[in-house]
């Protein structure tokens, strides 16, 4: 089924502005009382407004994606603020760990940038007693192709030319390609020096199904969480590619808005065919998601994404982030703040998290039915 636009436009003009992914909010005086001790935000009436605790208790470990790394630690946050007594832990690392984990079932749930593969959801059987991982649709967002060449503001790049400079086929920012797509921009003869996942991630599969689909014949390869282009400079987690890119002159990499907007860093306008180059926003991957169907059954709400869209102002380089839960068979012990806490994730006042931090909320009827699957987890 499309998902209407019109839902995440409404939902877009709830909070539009893109502010730093930065989870520890702070101000200027001495006499803030919005601080908790240890100097970080306090959580707001209105976040808390709706988490329901319910029968929530104990410690839940979770891990995975590095992507929803910034909106899943703000939702920690205001969650065991609200719910006394109750630990959740998220650790930051790759979809593929997080899969893992999940399947070896030593975590409540899993974050993954993409969806489980049959395979895997096979395995998950085996921990999942009487059901099986299923994926929940949690956060979106565009990935941001983040570059550092000193001296140039901004760049615009067609999947085409992202594909050979990460095929190590364009080696100079002052390549005709380049210069083709940037008229009256003046460009150093720096040499490219293009980062990208050393972990198998979610993220590199996004990145590189969106050059299957937008550039096939530039890009070989087959869109996959490993790295296989030839050439370039590996990086563990969003964070550590992020961080390369702030520090090397020549630098571009690919990693979410929030880590961008965060450091400072420039990012690329896509050249997708629309009248004008497309800018990372999170609106501007609303309007892409938008698009997305649903490609999962019964309690399953994978999606499917059209990267190759050319509407206007669509940014097609997204990515959603799924948690990986139980339908049937979770843990007894885990299941009701499993339950209480992704109730919260996927409330609107969790959605809005999203919107403030330089992500993009599940468009409101597919959020409706990831409500629905929560509350029927077992």
């Amino acid at each position: 089924m499309k998902l209407q636009r019109k839902n995440m436009l409404r939902a877009s003009a709830l909070g539009a502005l893109v502010v730093s992914g930065a989870l520890v909010l702070t101000a200027c005086g001495s006499d803030d009382n919005t601080k908790t001790a240890d100097g970080s935000a306090k959580p707001s009436a209105a976040a808390a407004g709706d988490i329901k605790c319910d029968d929530a208790k104990g410690k839940l470990l979770a891990s995975g994606s590095s992507a929803q790394k910034n909106a899943v630690e703000l939702w920690i946050k205001n969650y065991m603020a609200a719910c006394s007594g109750v630990e959740v832990n998220y650790k930051s690392s790759s979809s593929g760990e997080g899969i893992v984990a999940f399947n070896q079932g030593t975590v409540g749930f899993a974050g993954s940038d993409s969806a489980l593969k049959p395979e895997q959801v096979e395995e998950s059987k085996k921990i999942c007693t009487g059901g099986q991982g299923i994926n929940l649709p949690m956060v979106g967002g565009p990935v941001a192709l983040g570059f550092n060449v000193a001296g140039v503001d901004k760049l615009n790049l067609d999947a085409a030319t992202v594909a050979n400079i990460f095929n190590d086929k364009i080696k100079k920012w002052d390549d005709e390609a380049i210069k083709k797509l940037n008229p009256g921009v003046t460009l150093p003869s720096t040499a490219i020096q293009a980062f990208h996942r050393s972990d198998d991630s979610g993220t590199t599969e996004n990145v590189t199904k969106y050059l299957k689909a937008a550039a096939p014949d530039a890009w070989p390869h087959e869109a996959a969480k490993k790295w296989a282009a030839p050439g370039g400079q590996a990086a563990s987690g969003s964070a550590g590619v992020a961080a390369q890119v702030k520090q090397v002159d020549g630098a571009i990499g690919y990693f979410e808005l929030s880590f961008a907007s965060s450091q400072g860093i420039k990012t690329i306008d896509l050249n997708t065919g629309a009248a004008a180059p497309v800018k990372a926003t999170g609106e501007n991957a609303s309007k892409a998601i938008s698009a997305a169907k649903i490609a999962g059954t019964g309690s399953d709400l994978a999606l499917k994404l059209d990267y190759t869209t050319k509407a206007e102002g669509a940014y097609p380089l997204v990515l959603v982030t799924y948690e990986v839960v139980c339908d049937k068979g979770n843990k007894a012990e885990t299941l009701p703040t499993v339950k209480s806490f992704l109730n919260y994730t996927a409330s609107d006042a969790g959605q809005k998290v999203l919107l403030e931090n330089g992500y993009a909320p599940i468009p409101a009827e597919i959020n409706t039915k990831v409500r629905e699957a929560i509350n029927s987890l077992g």
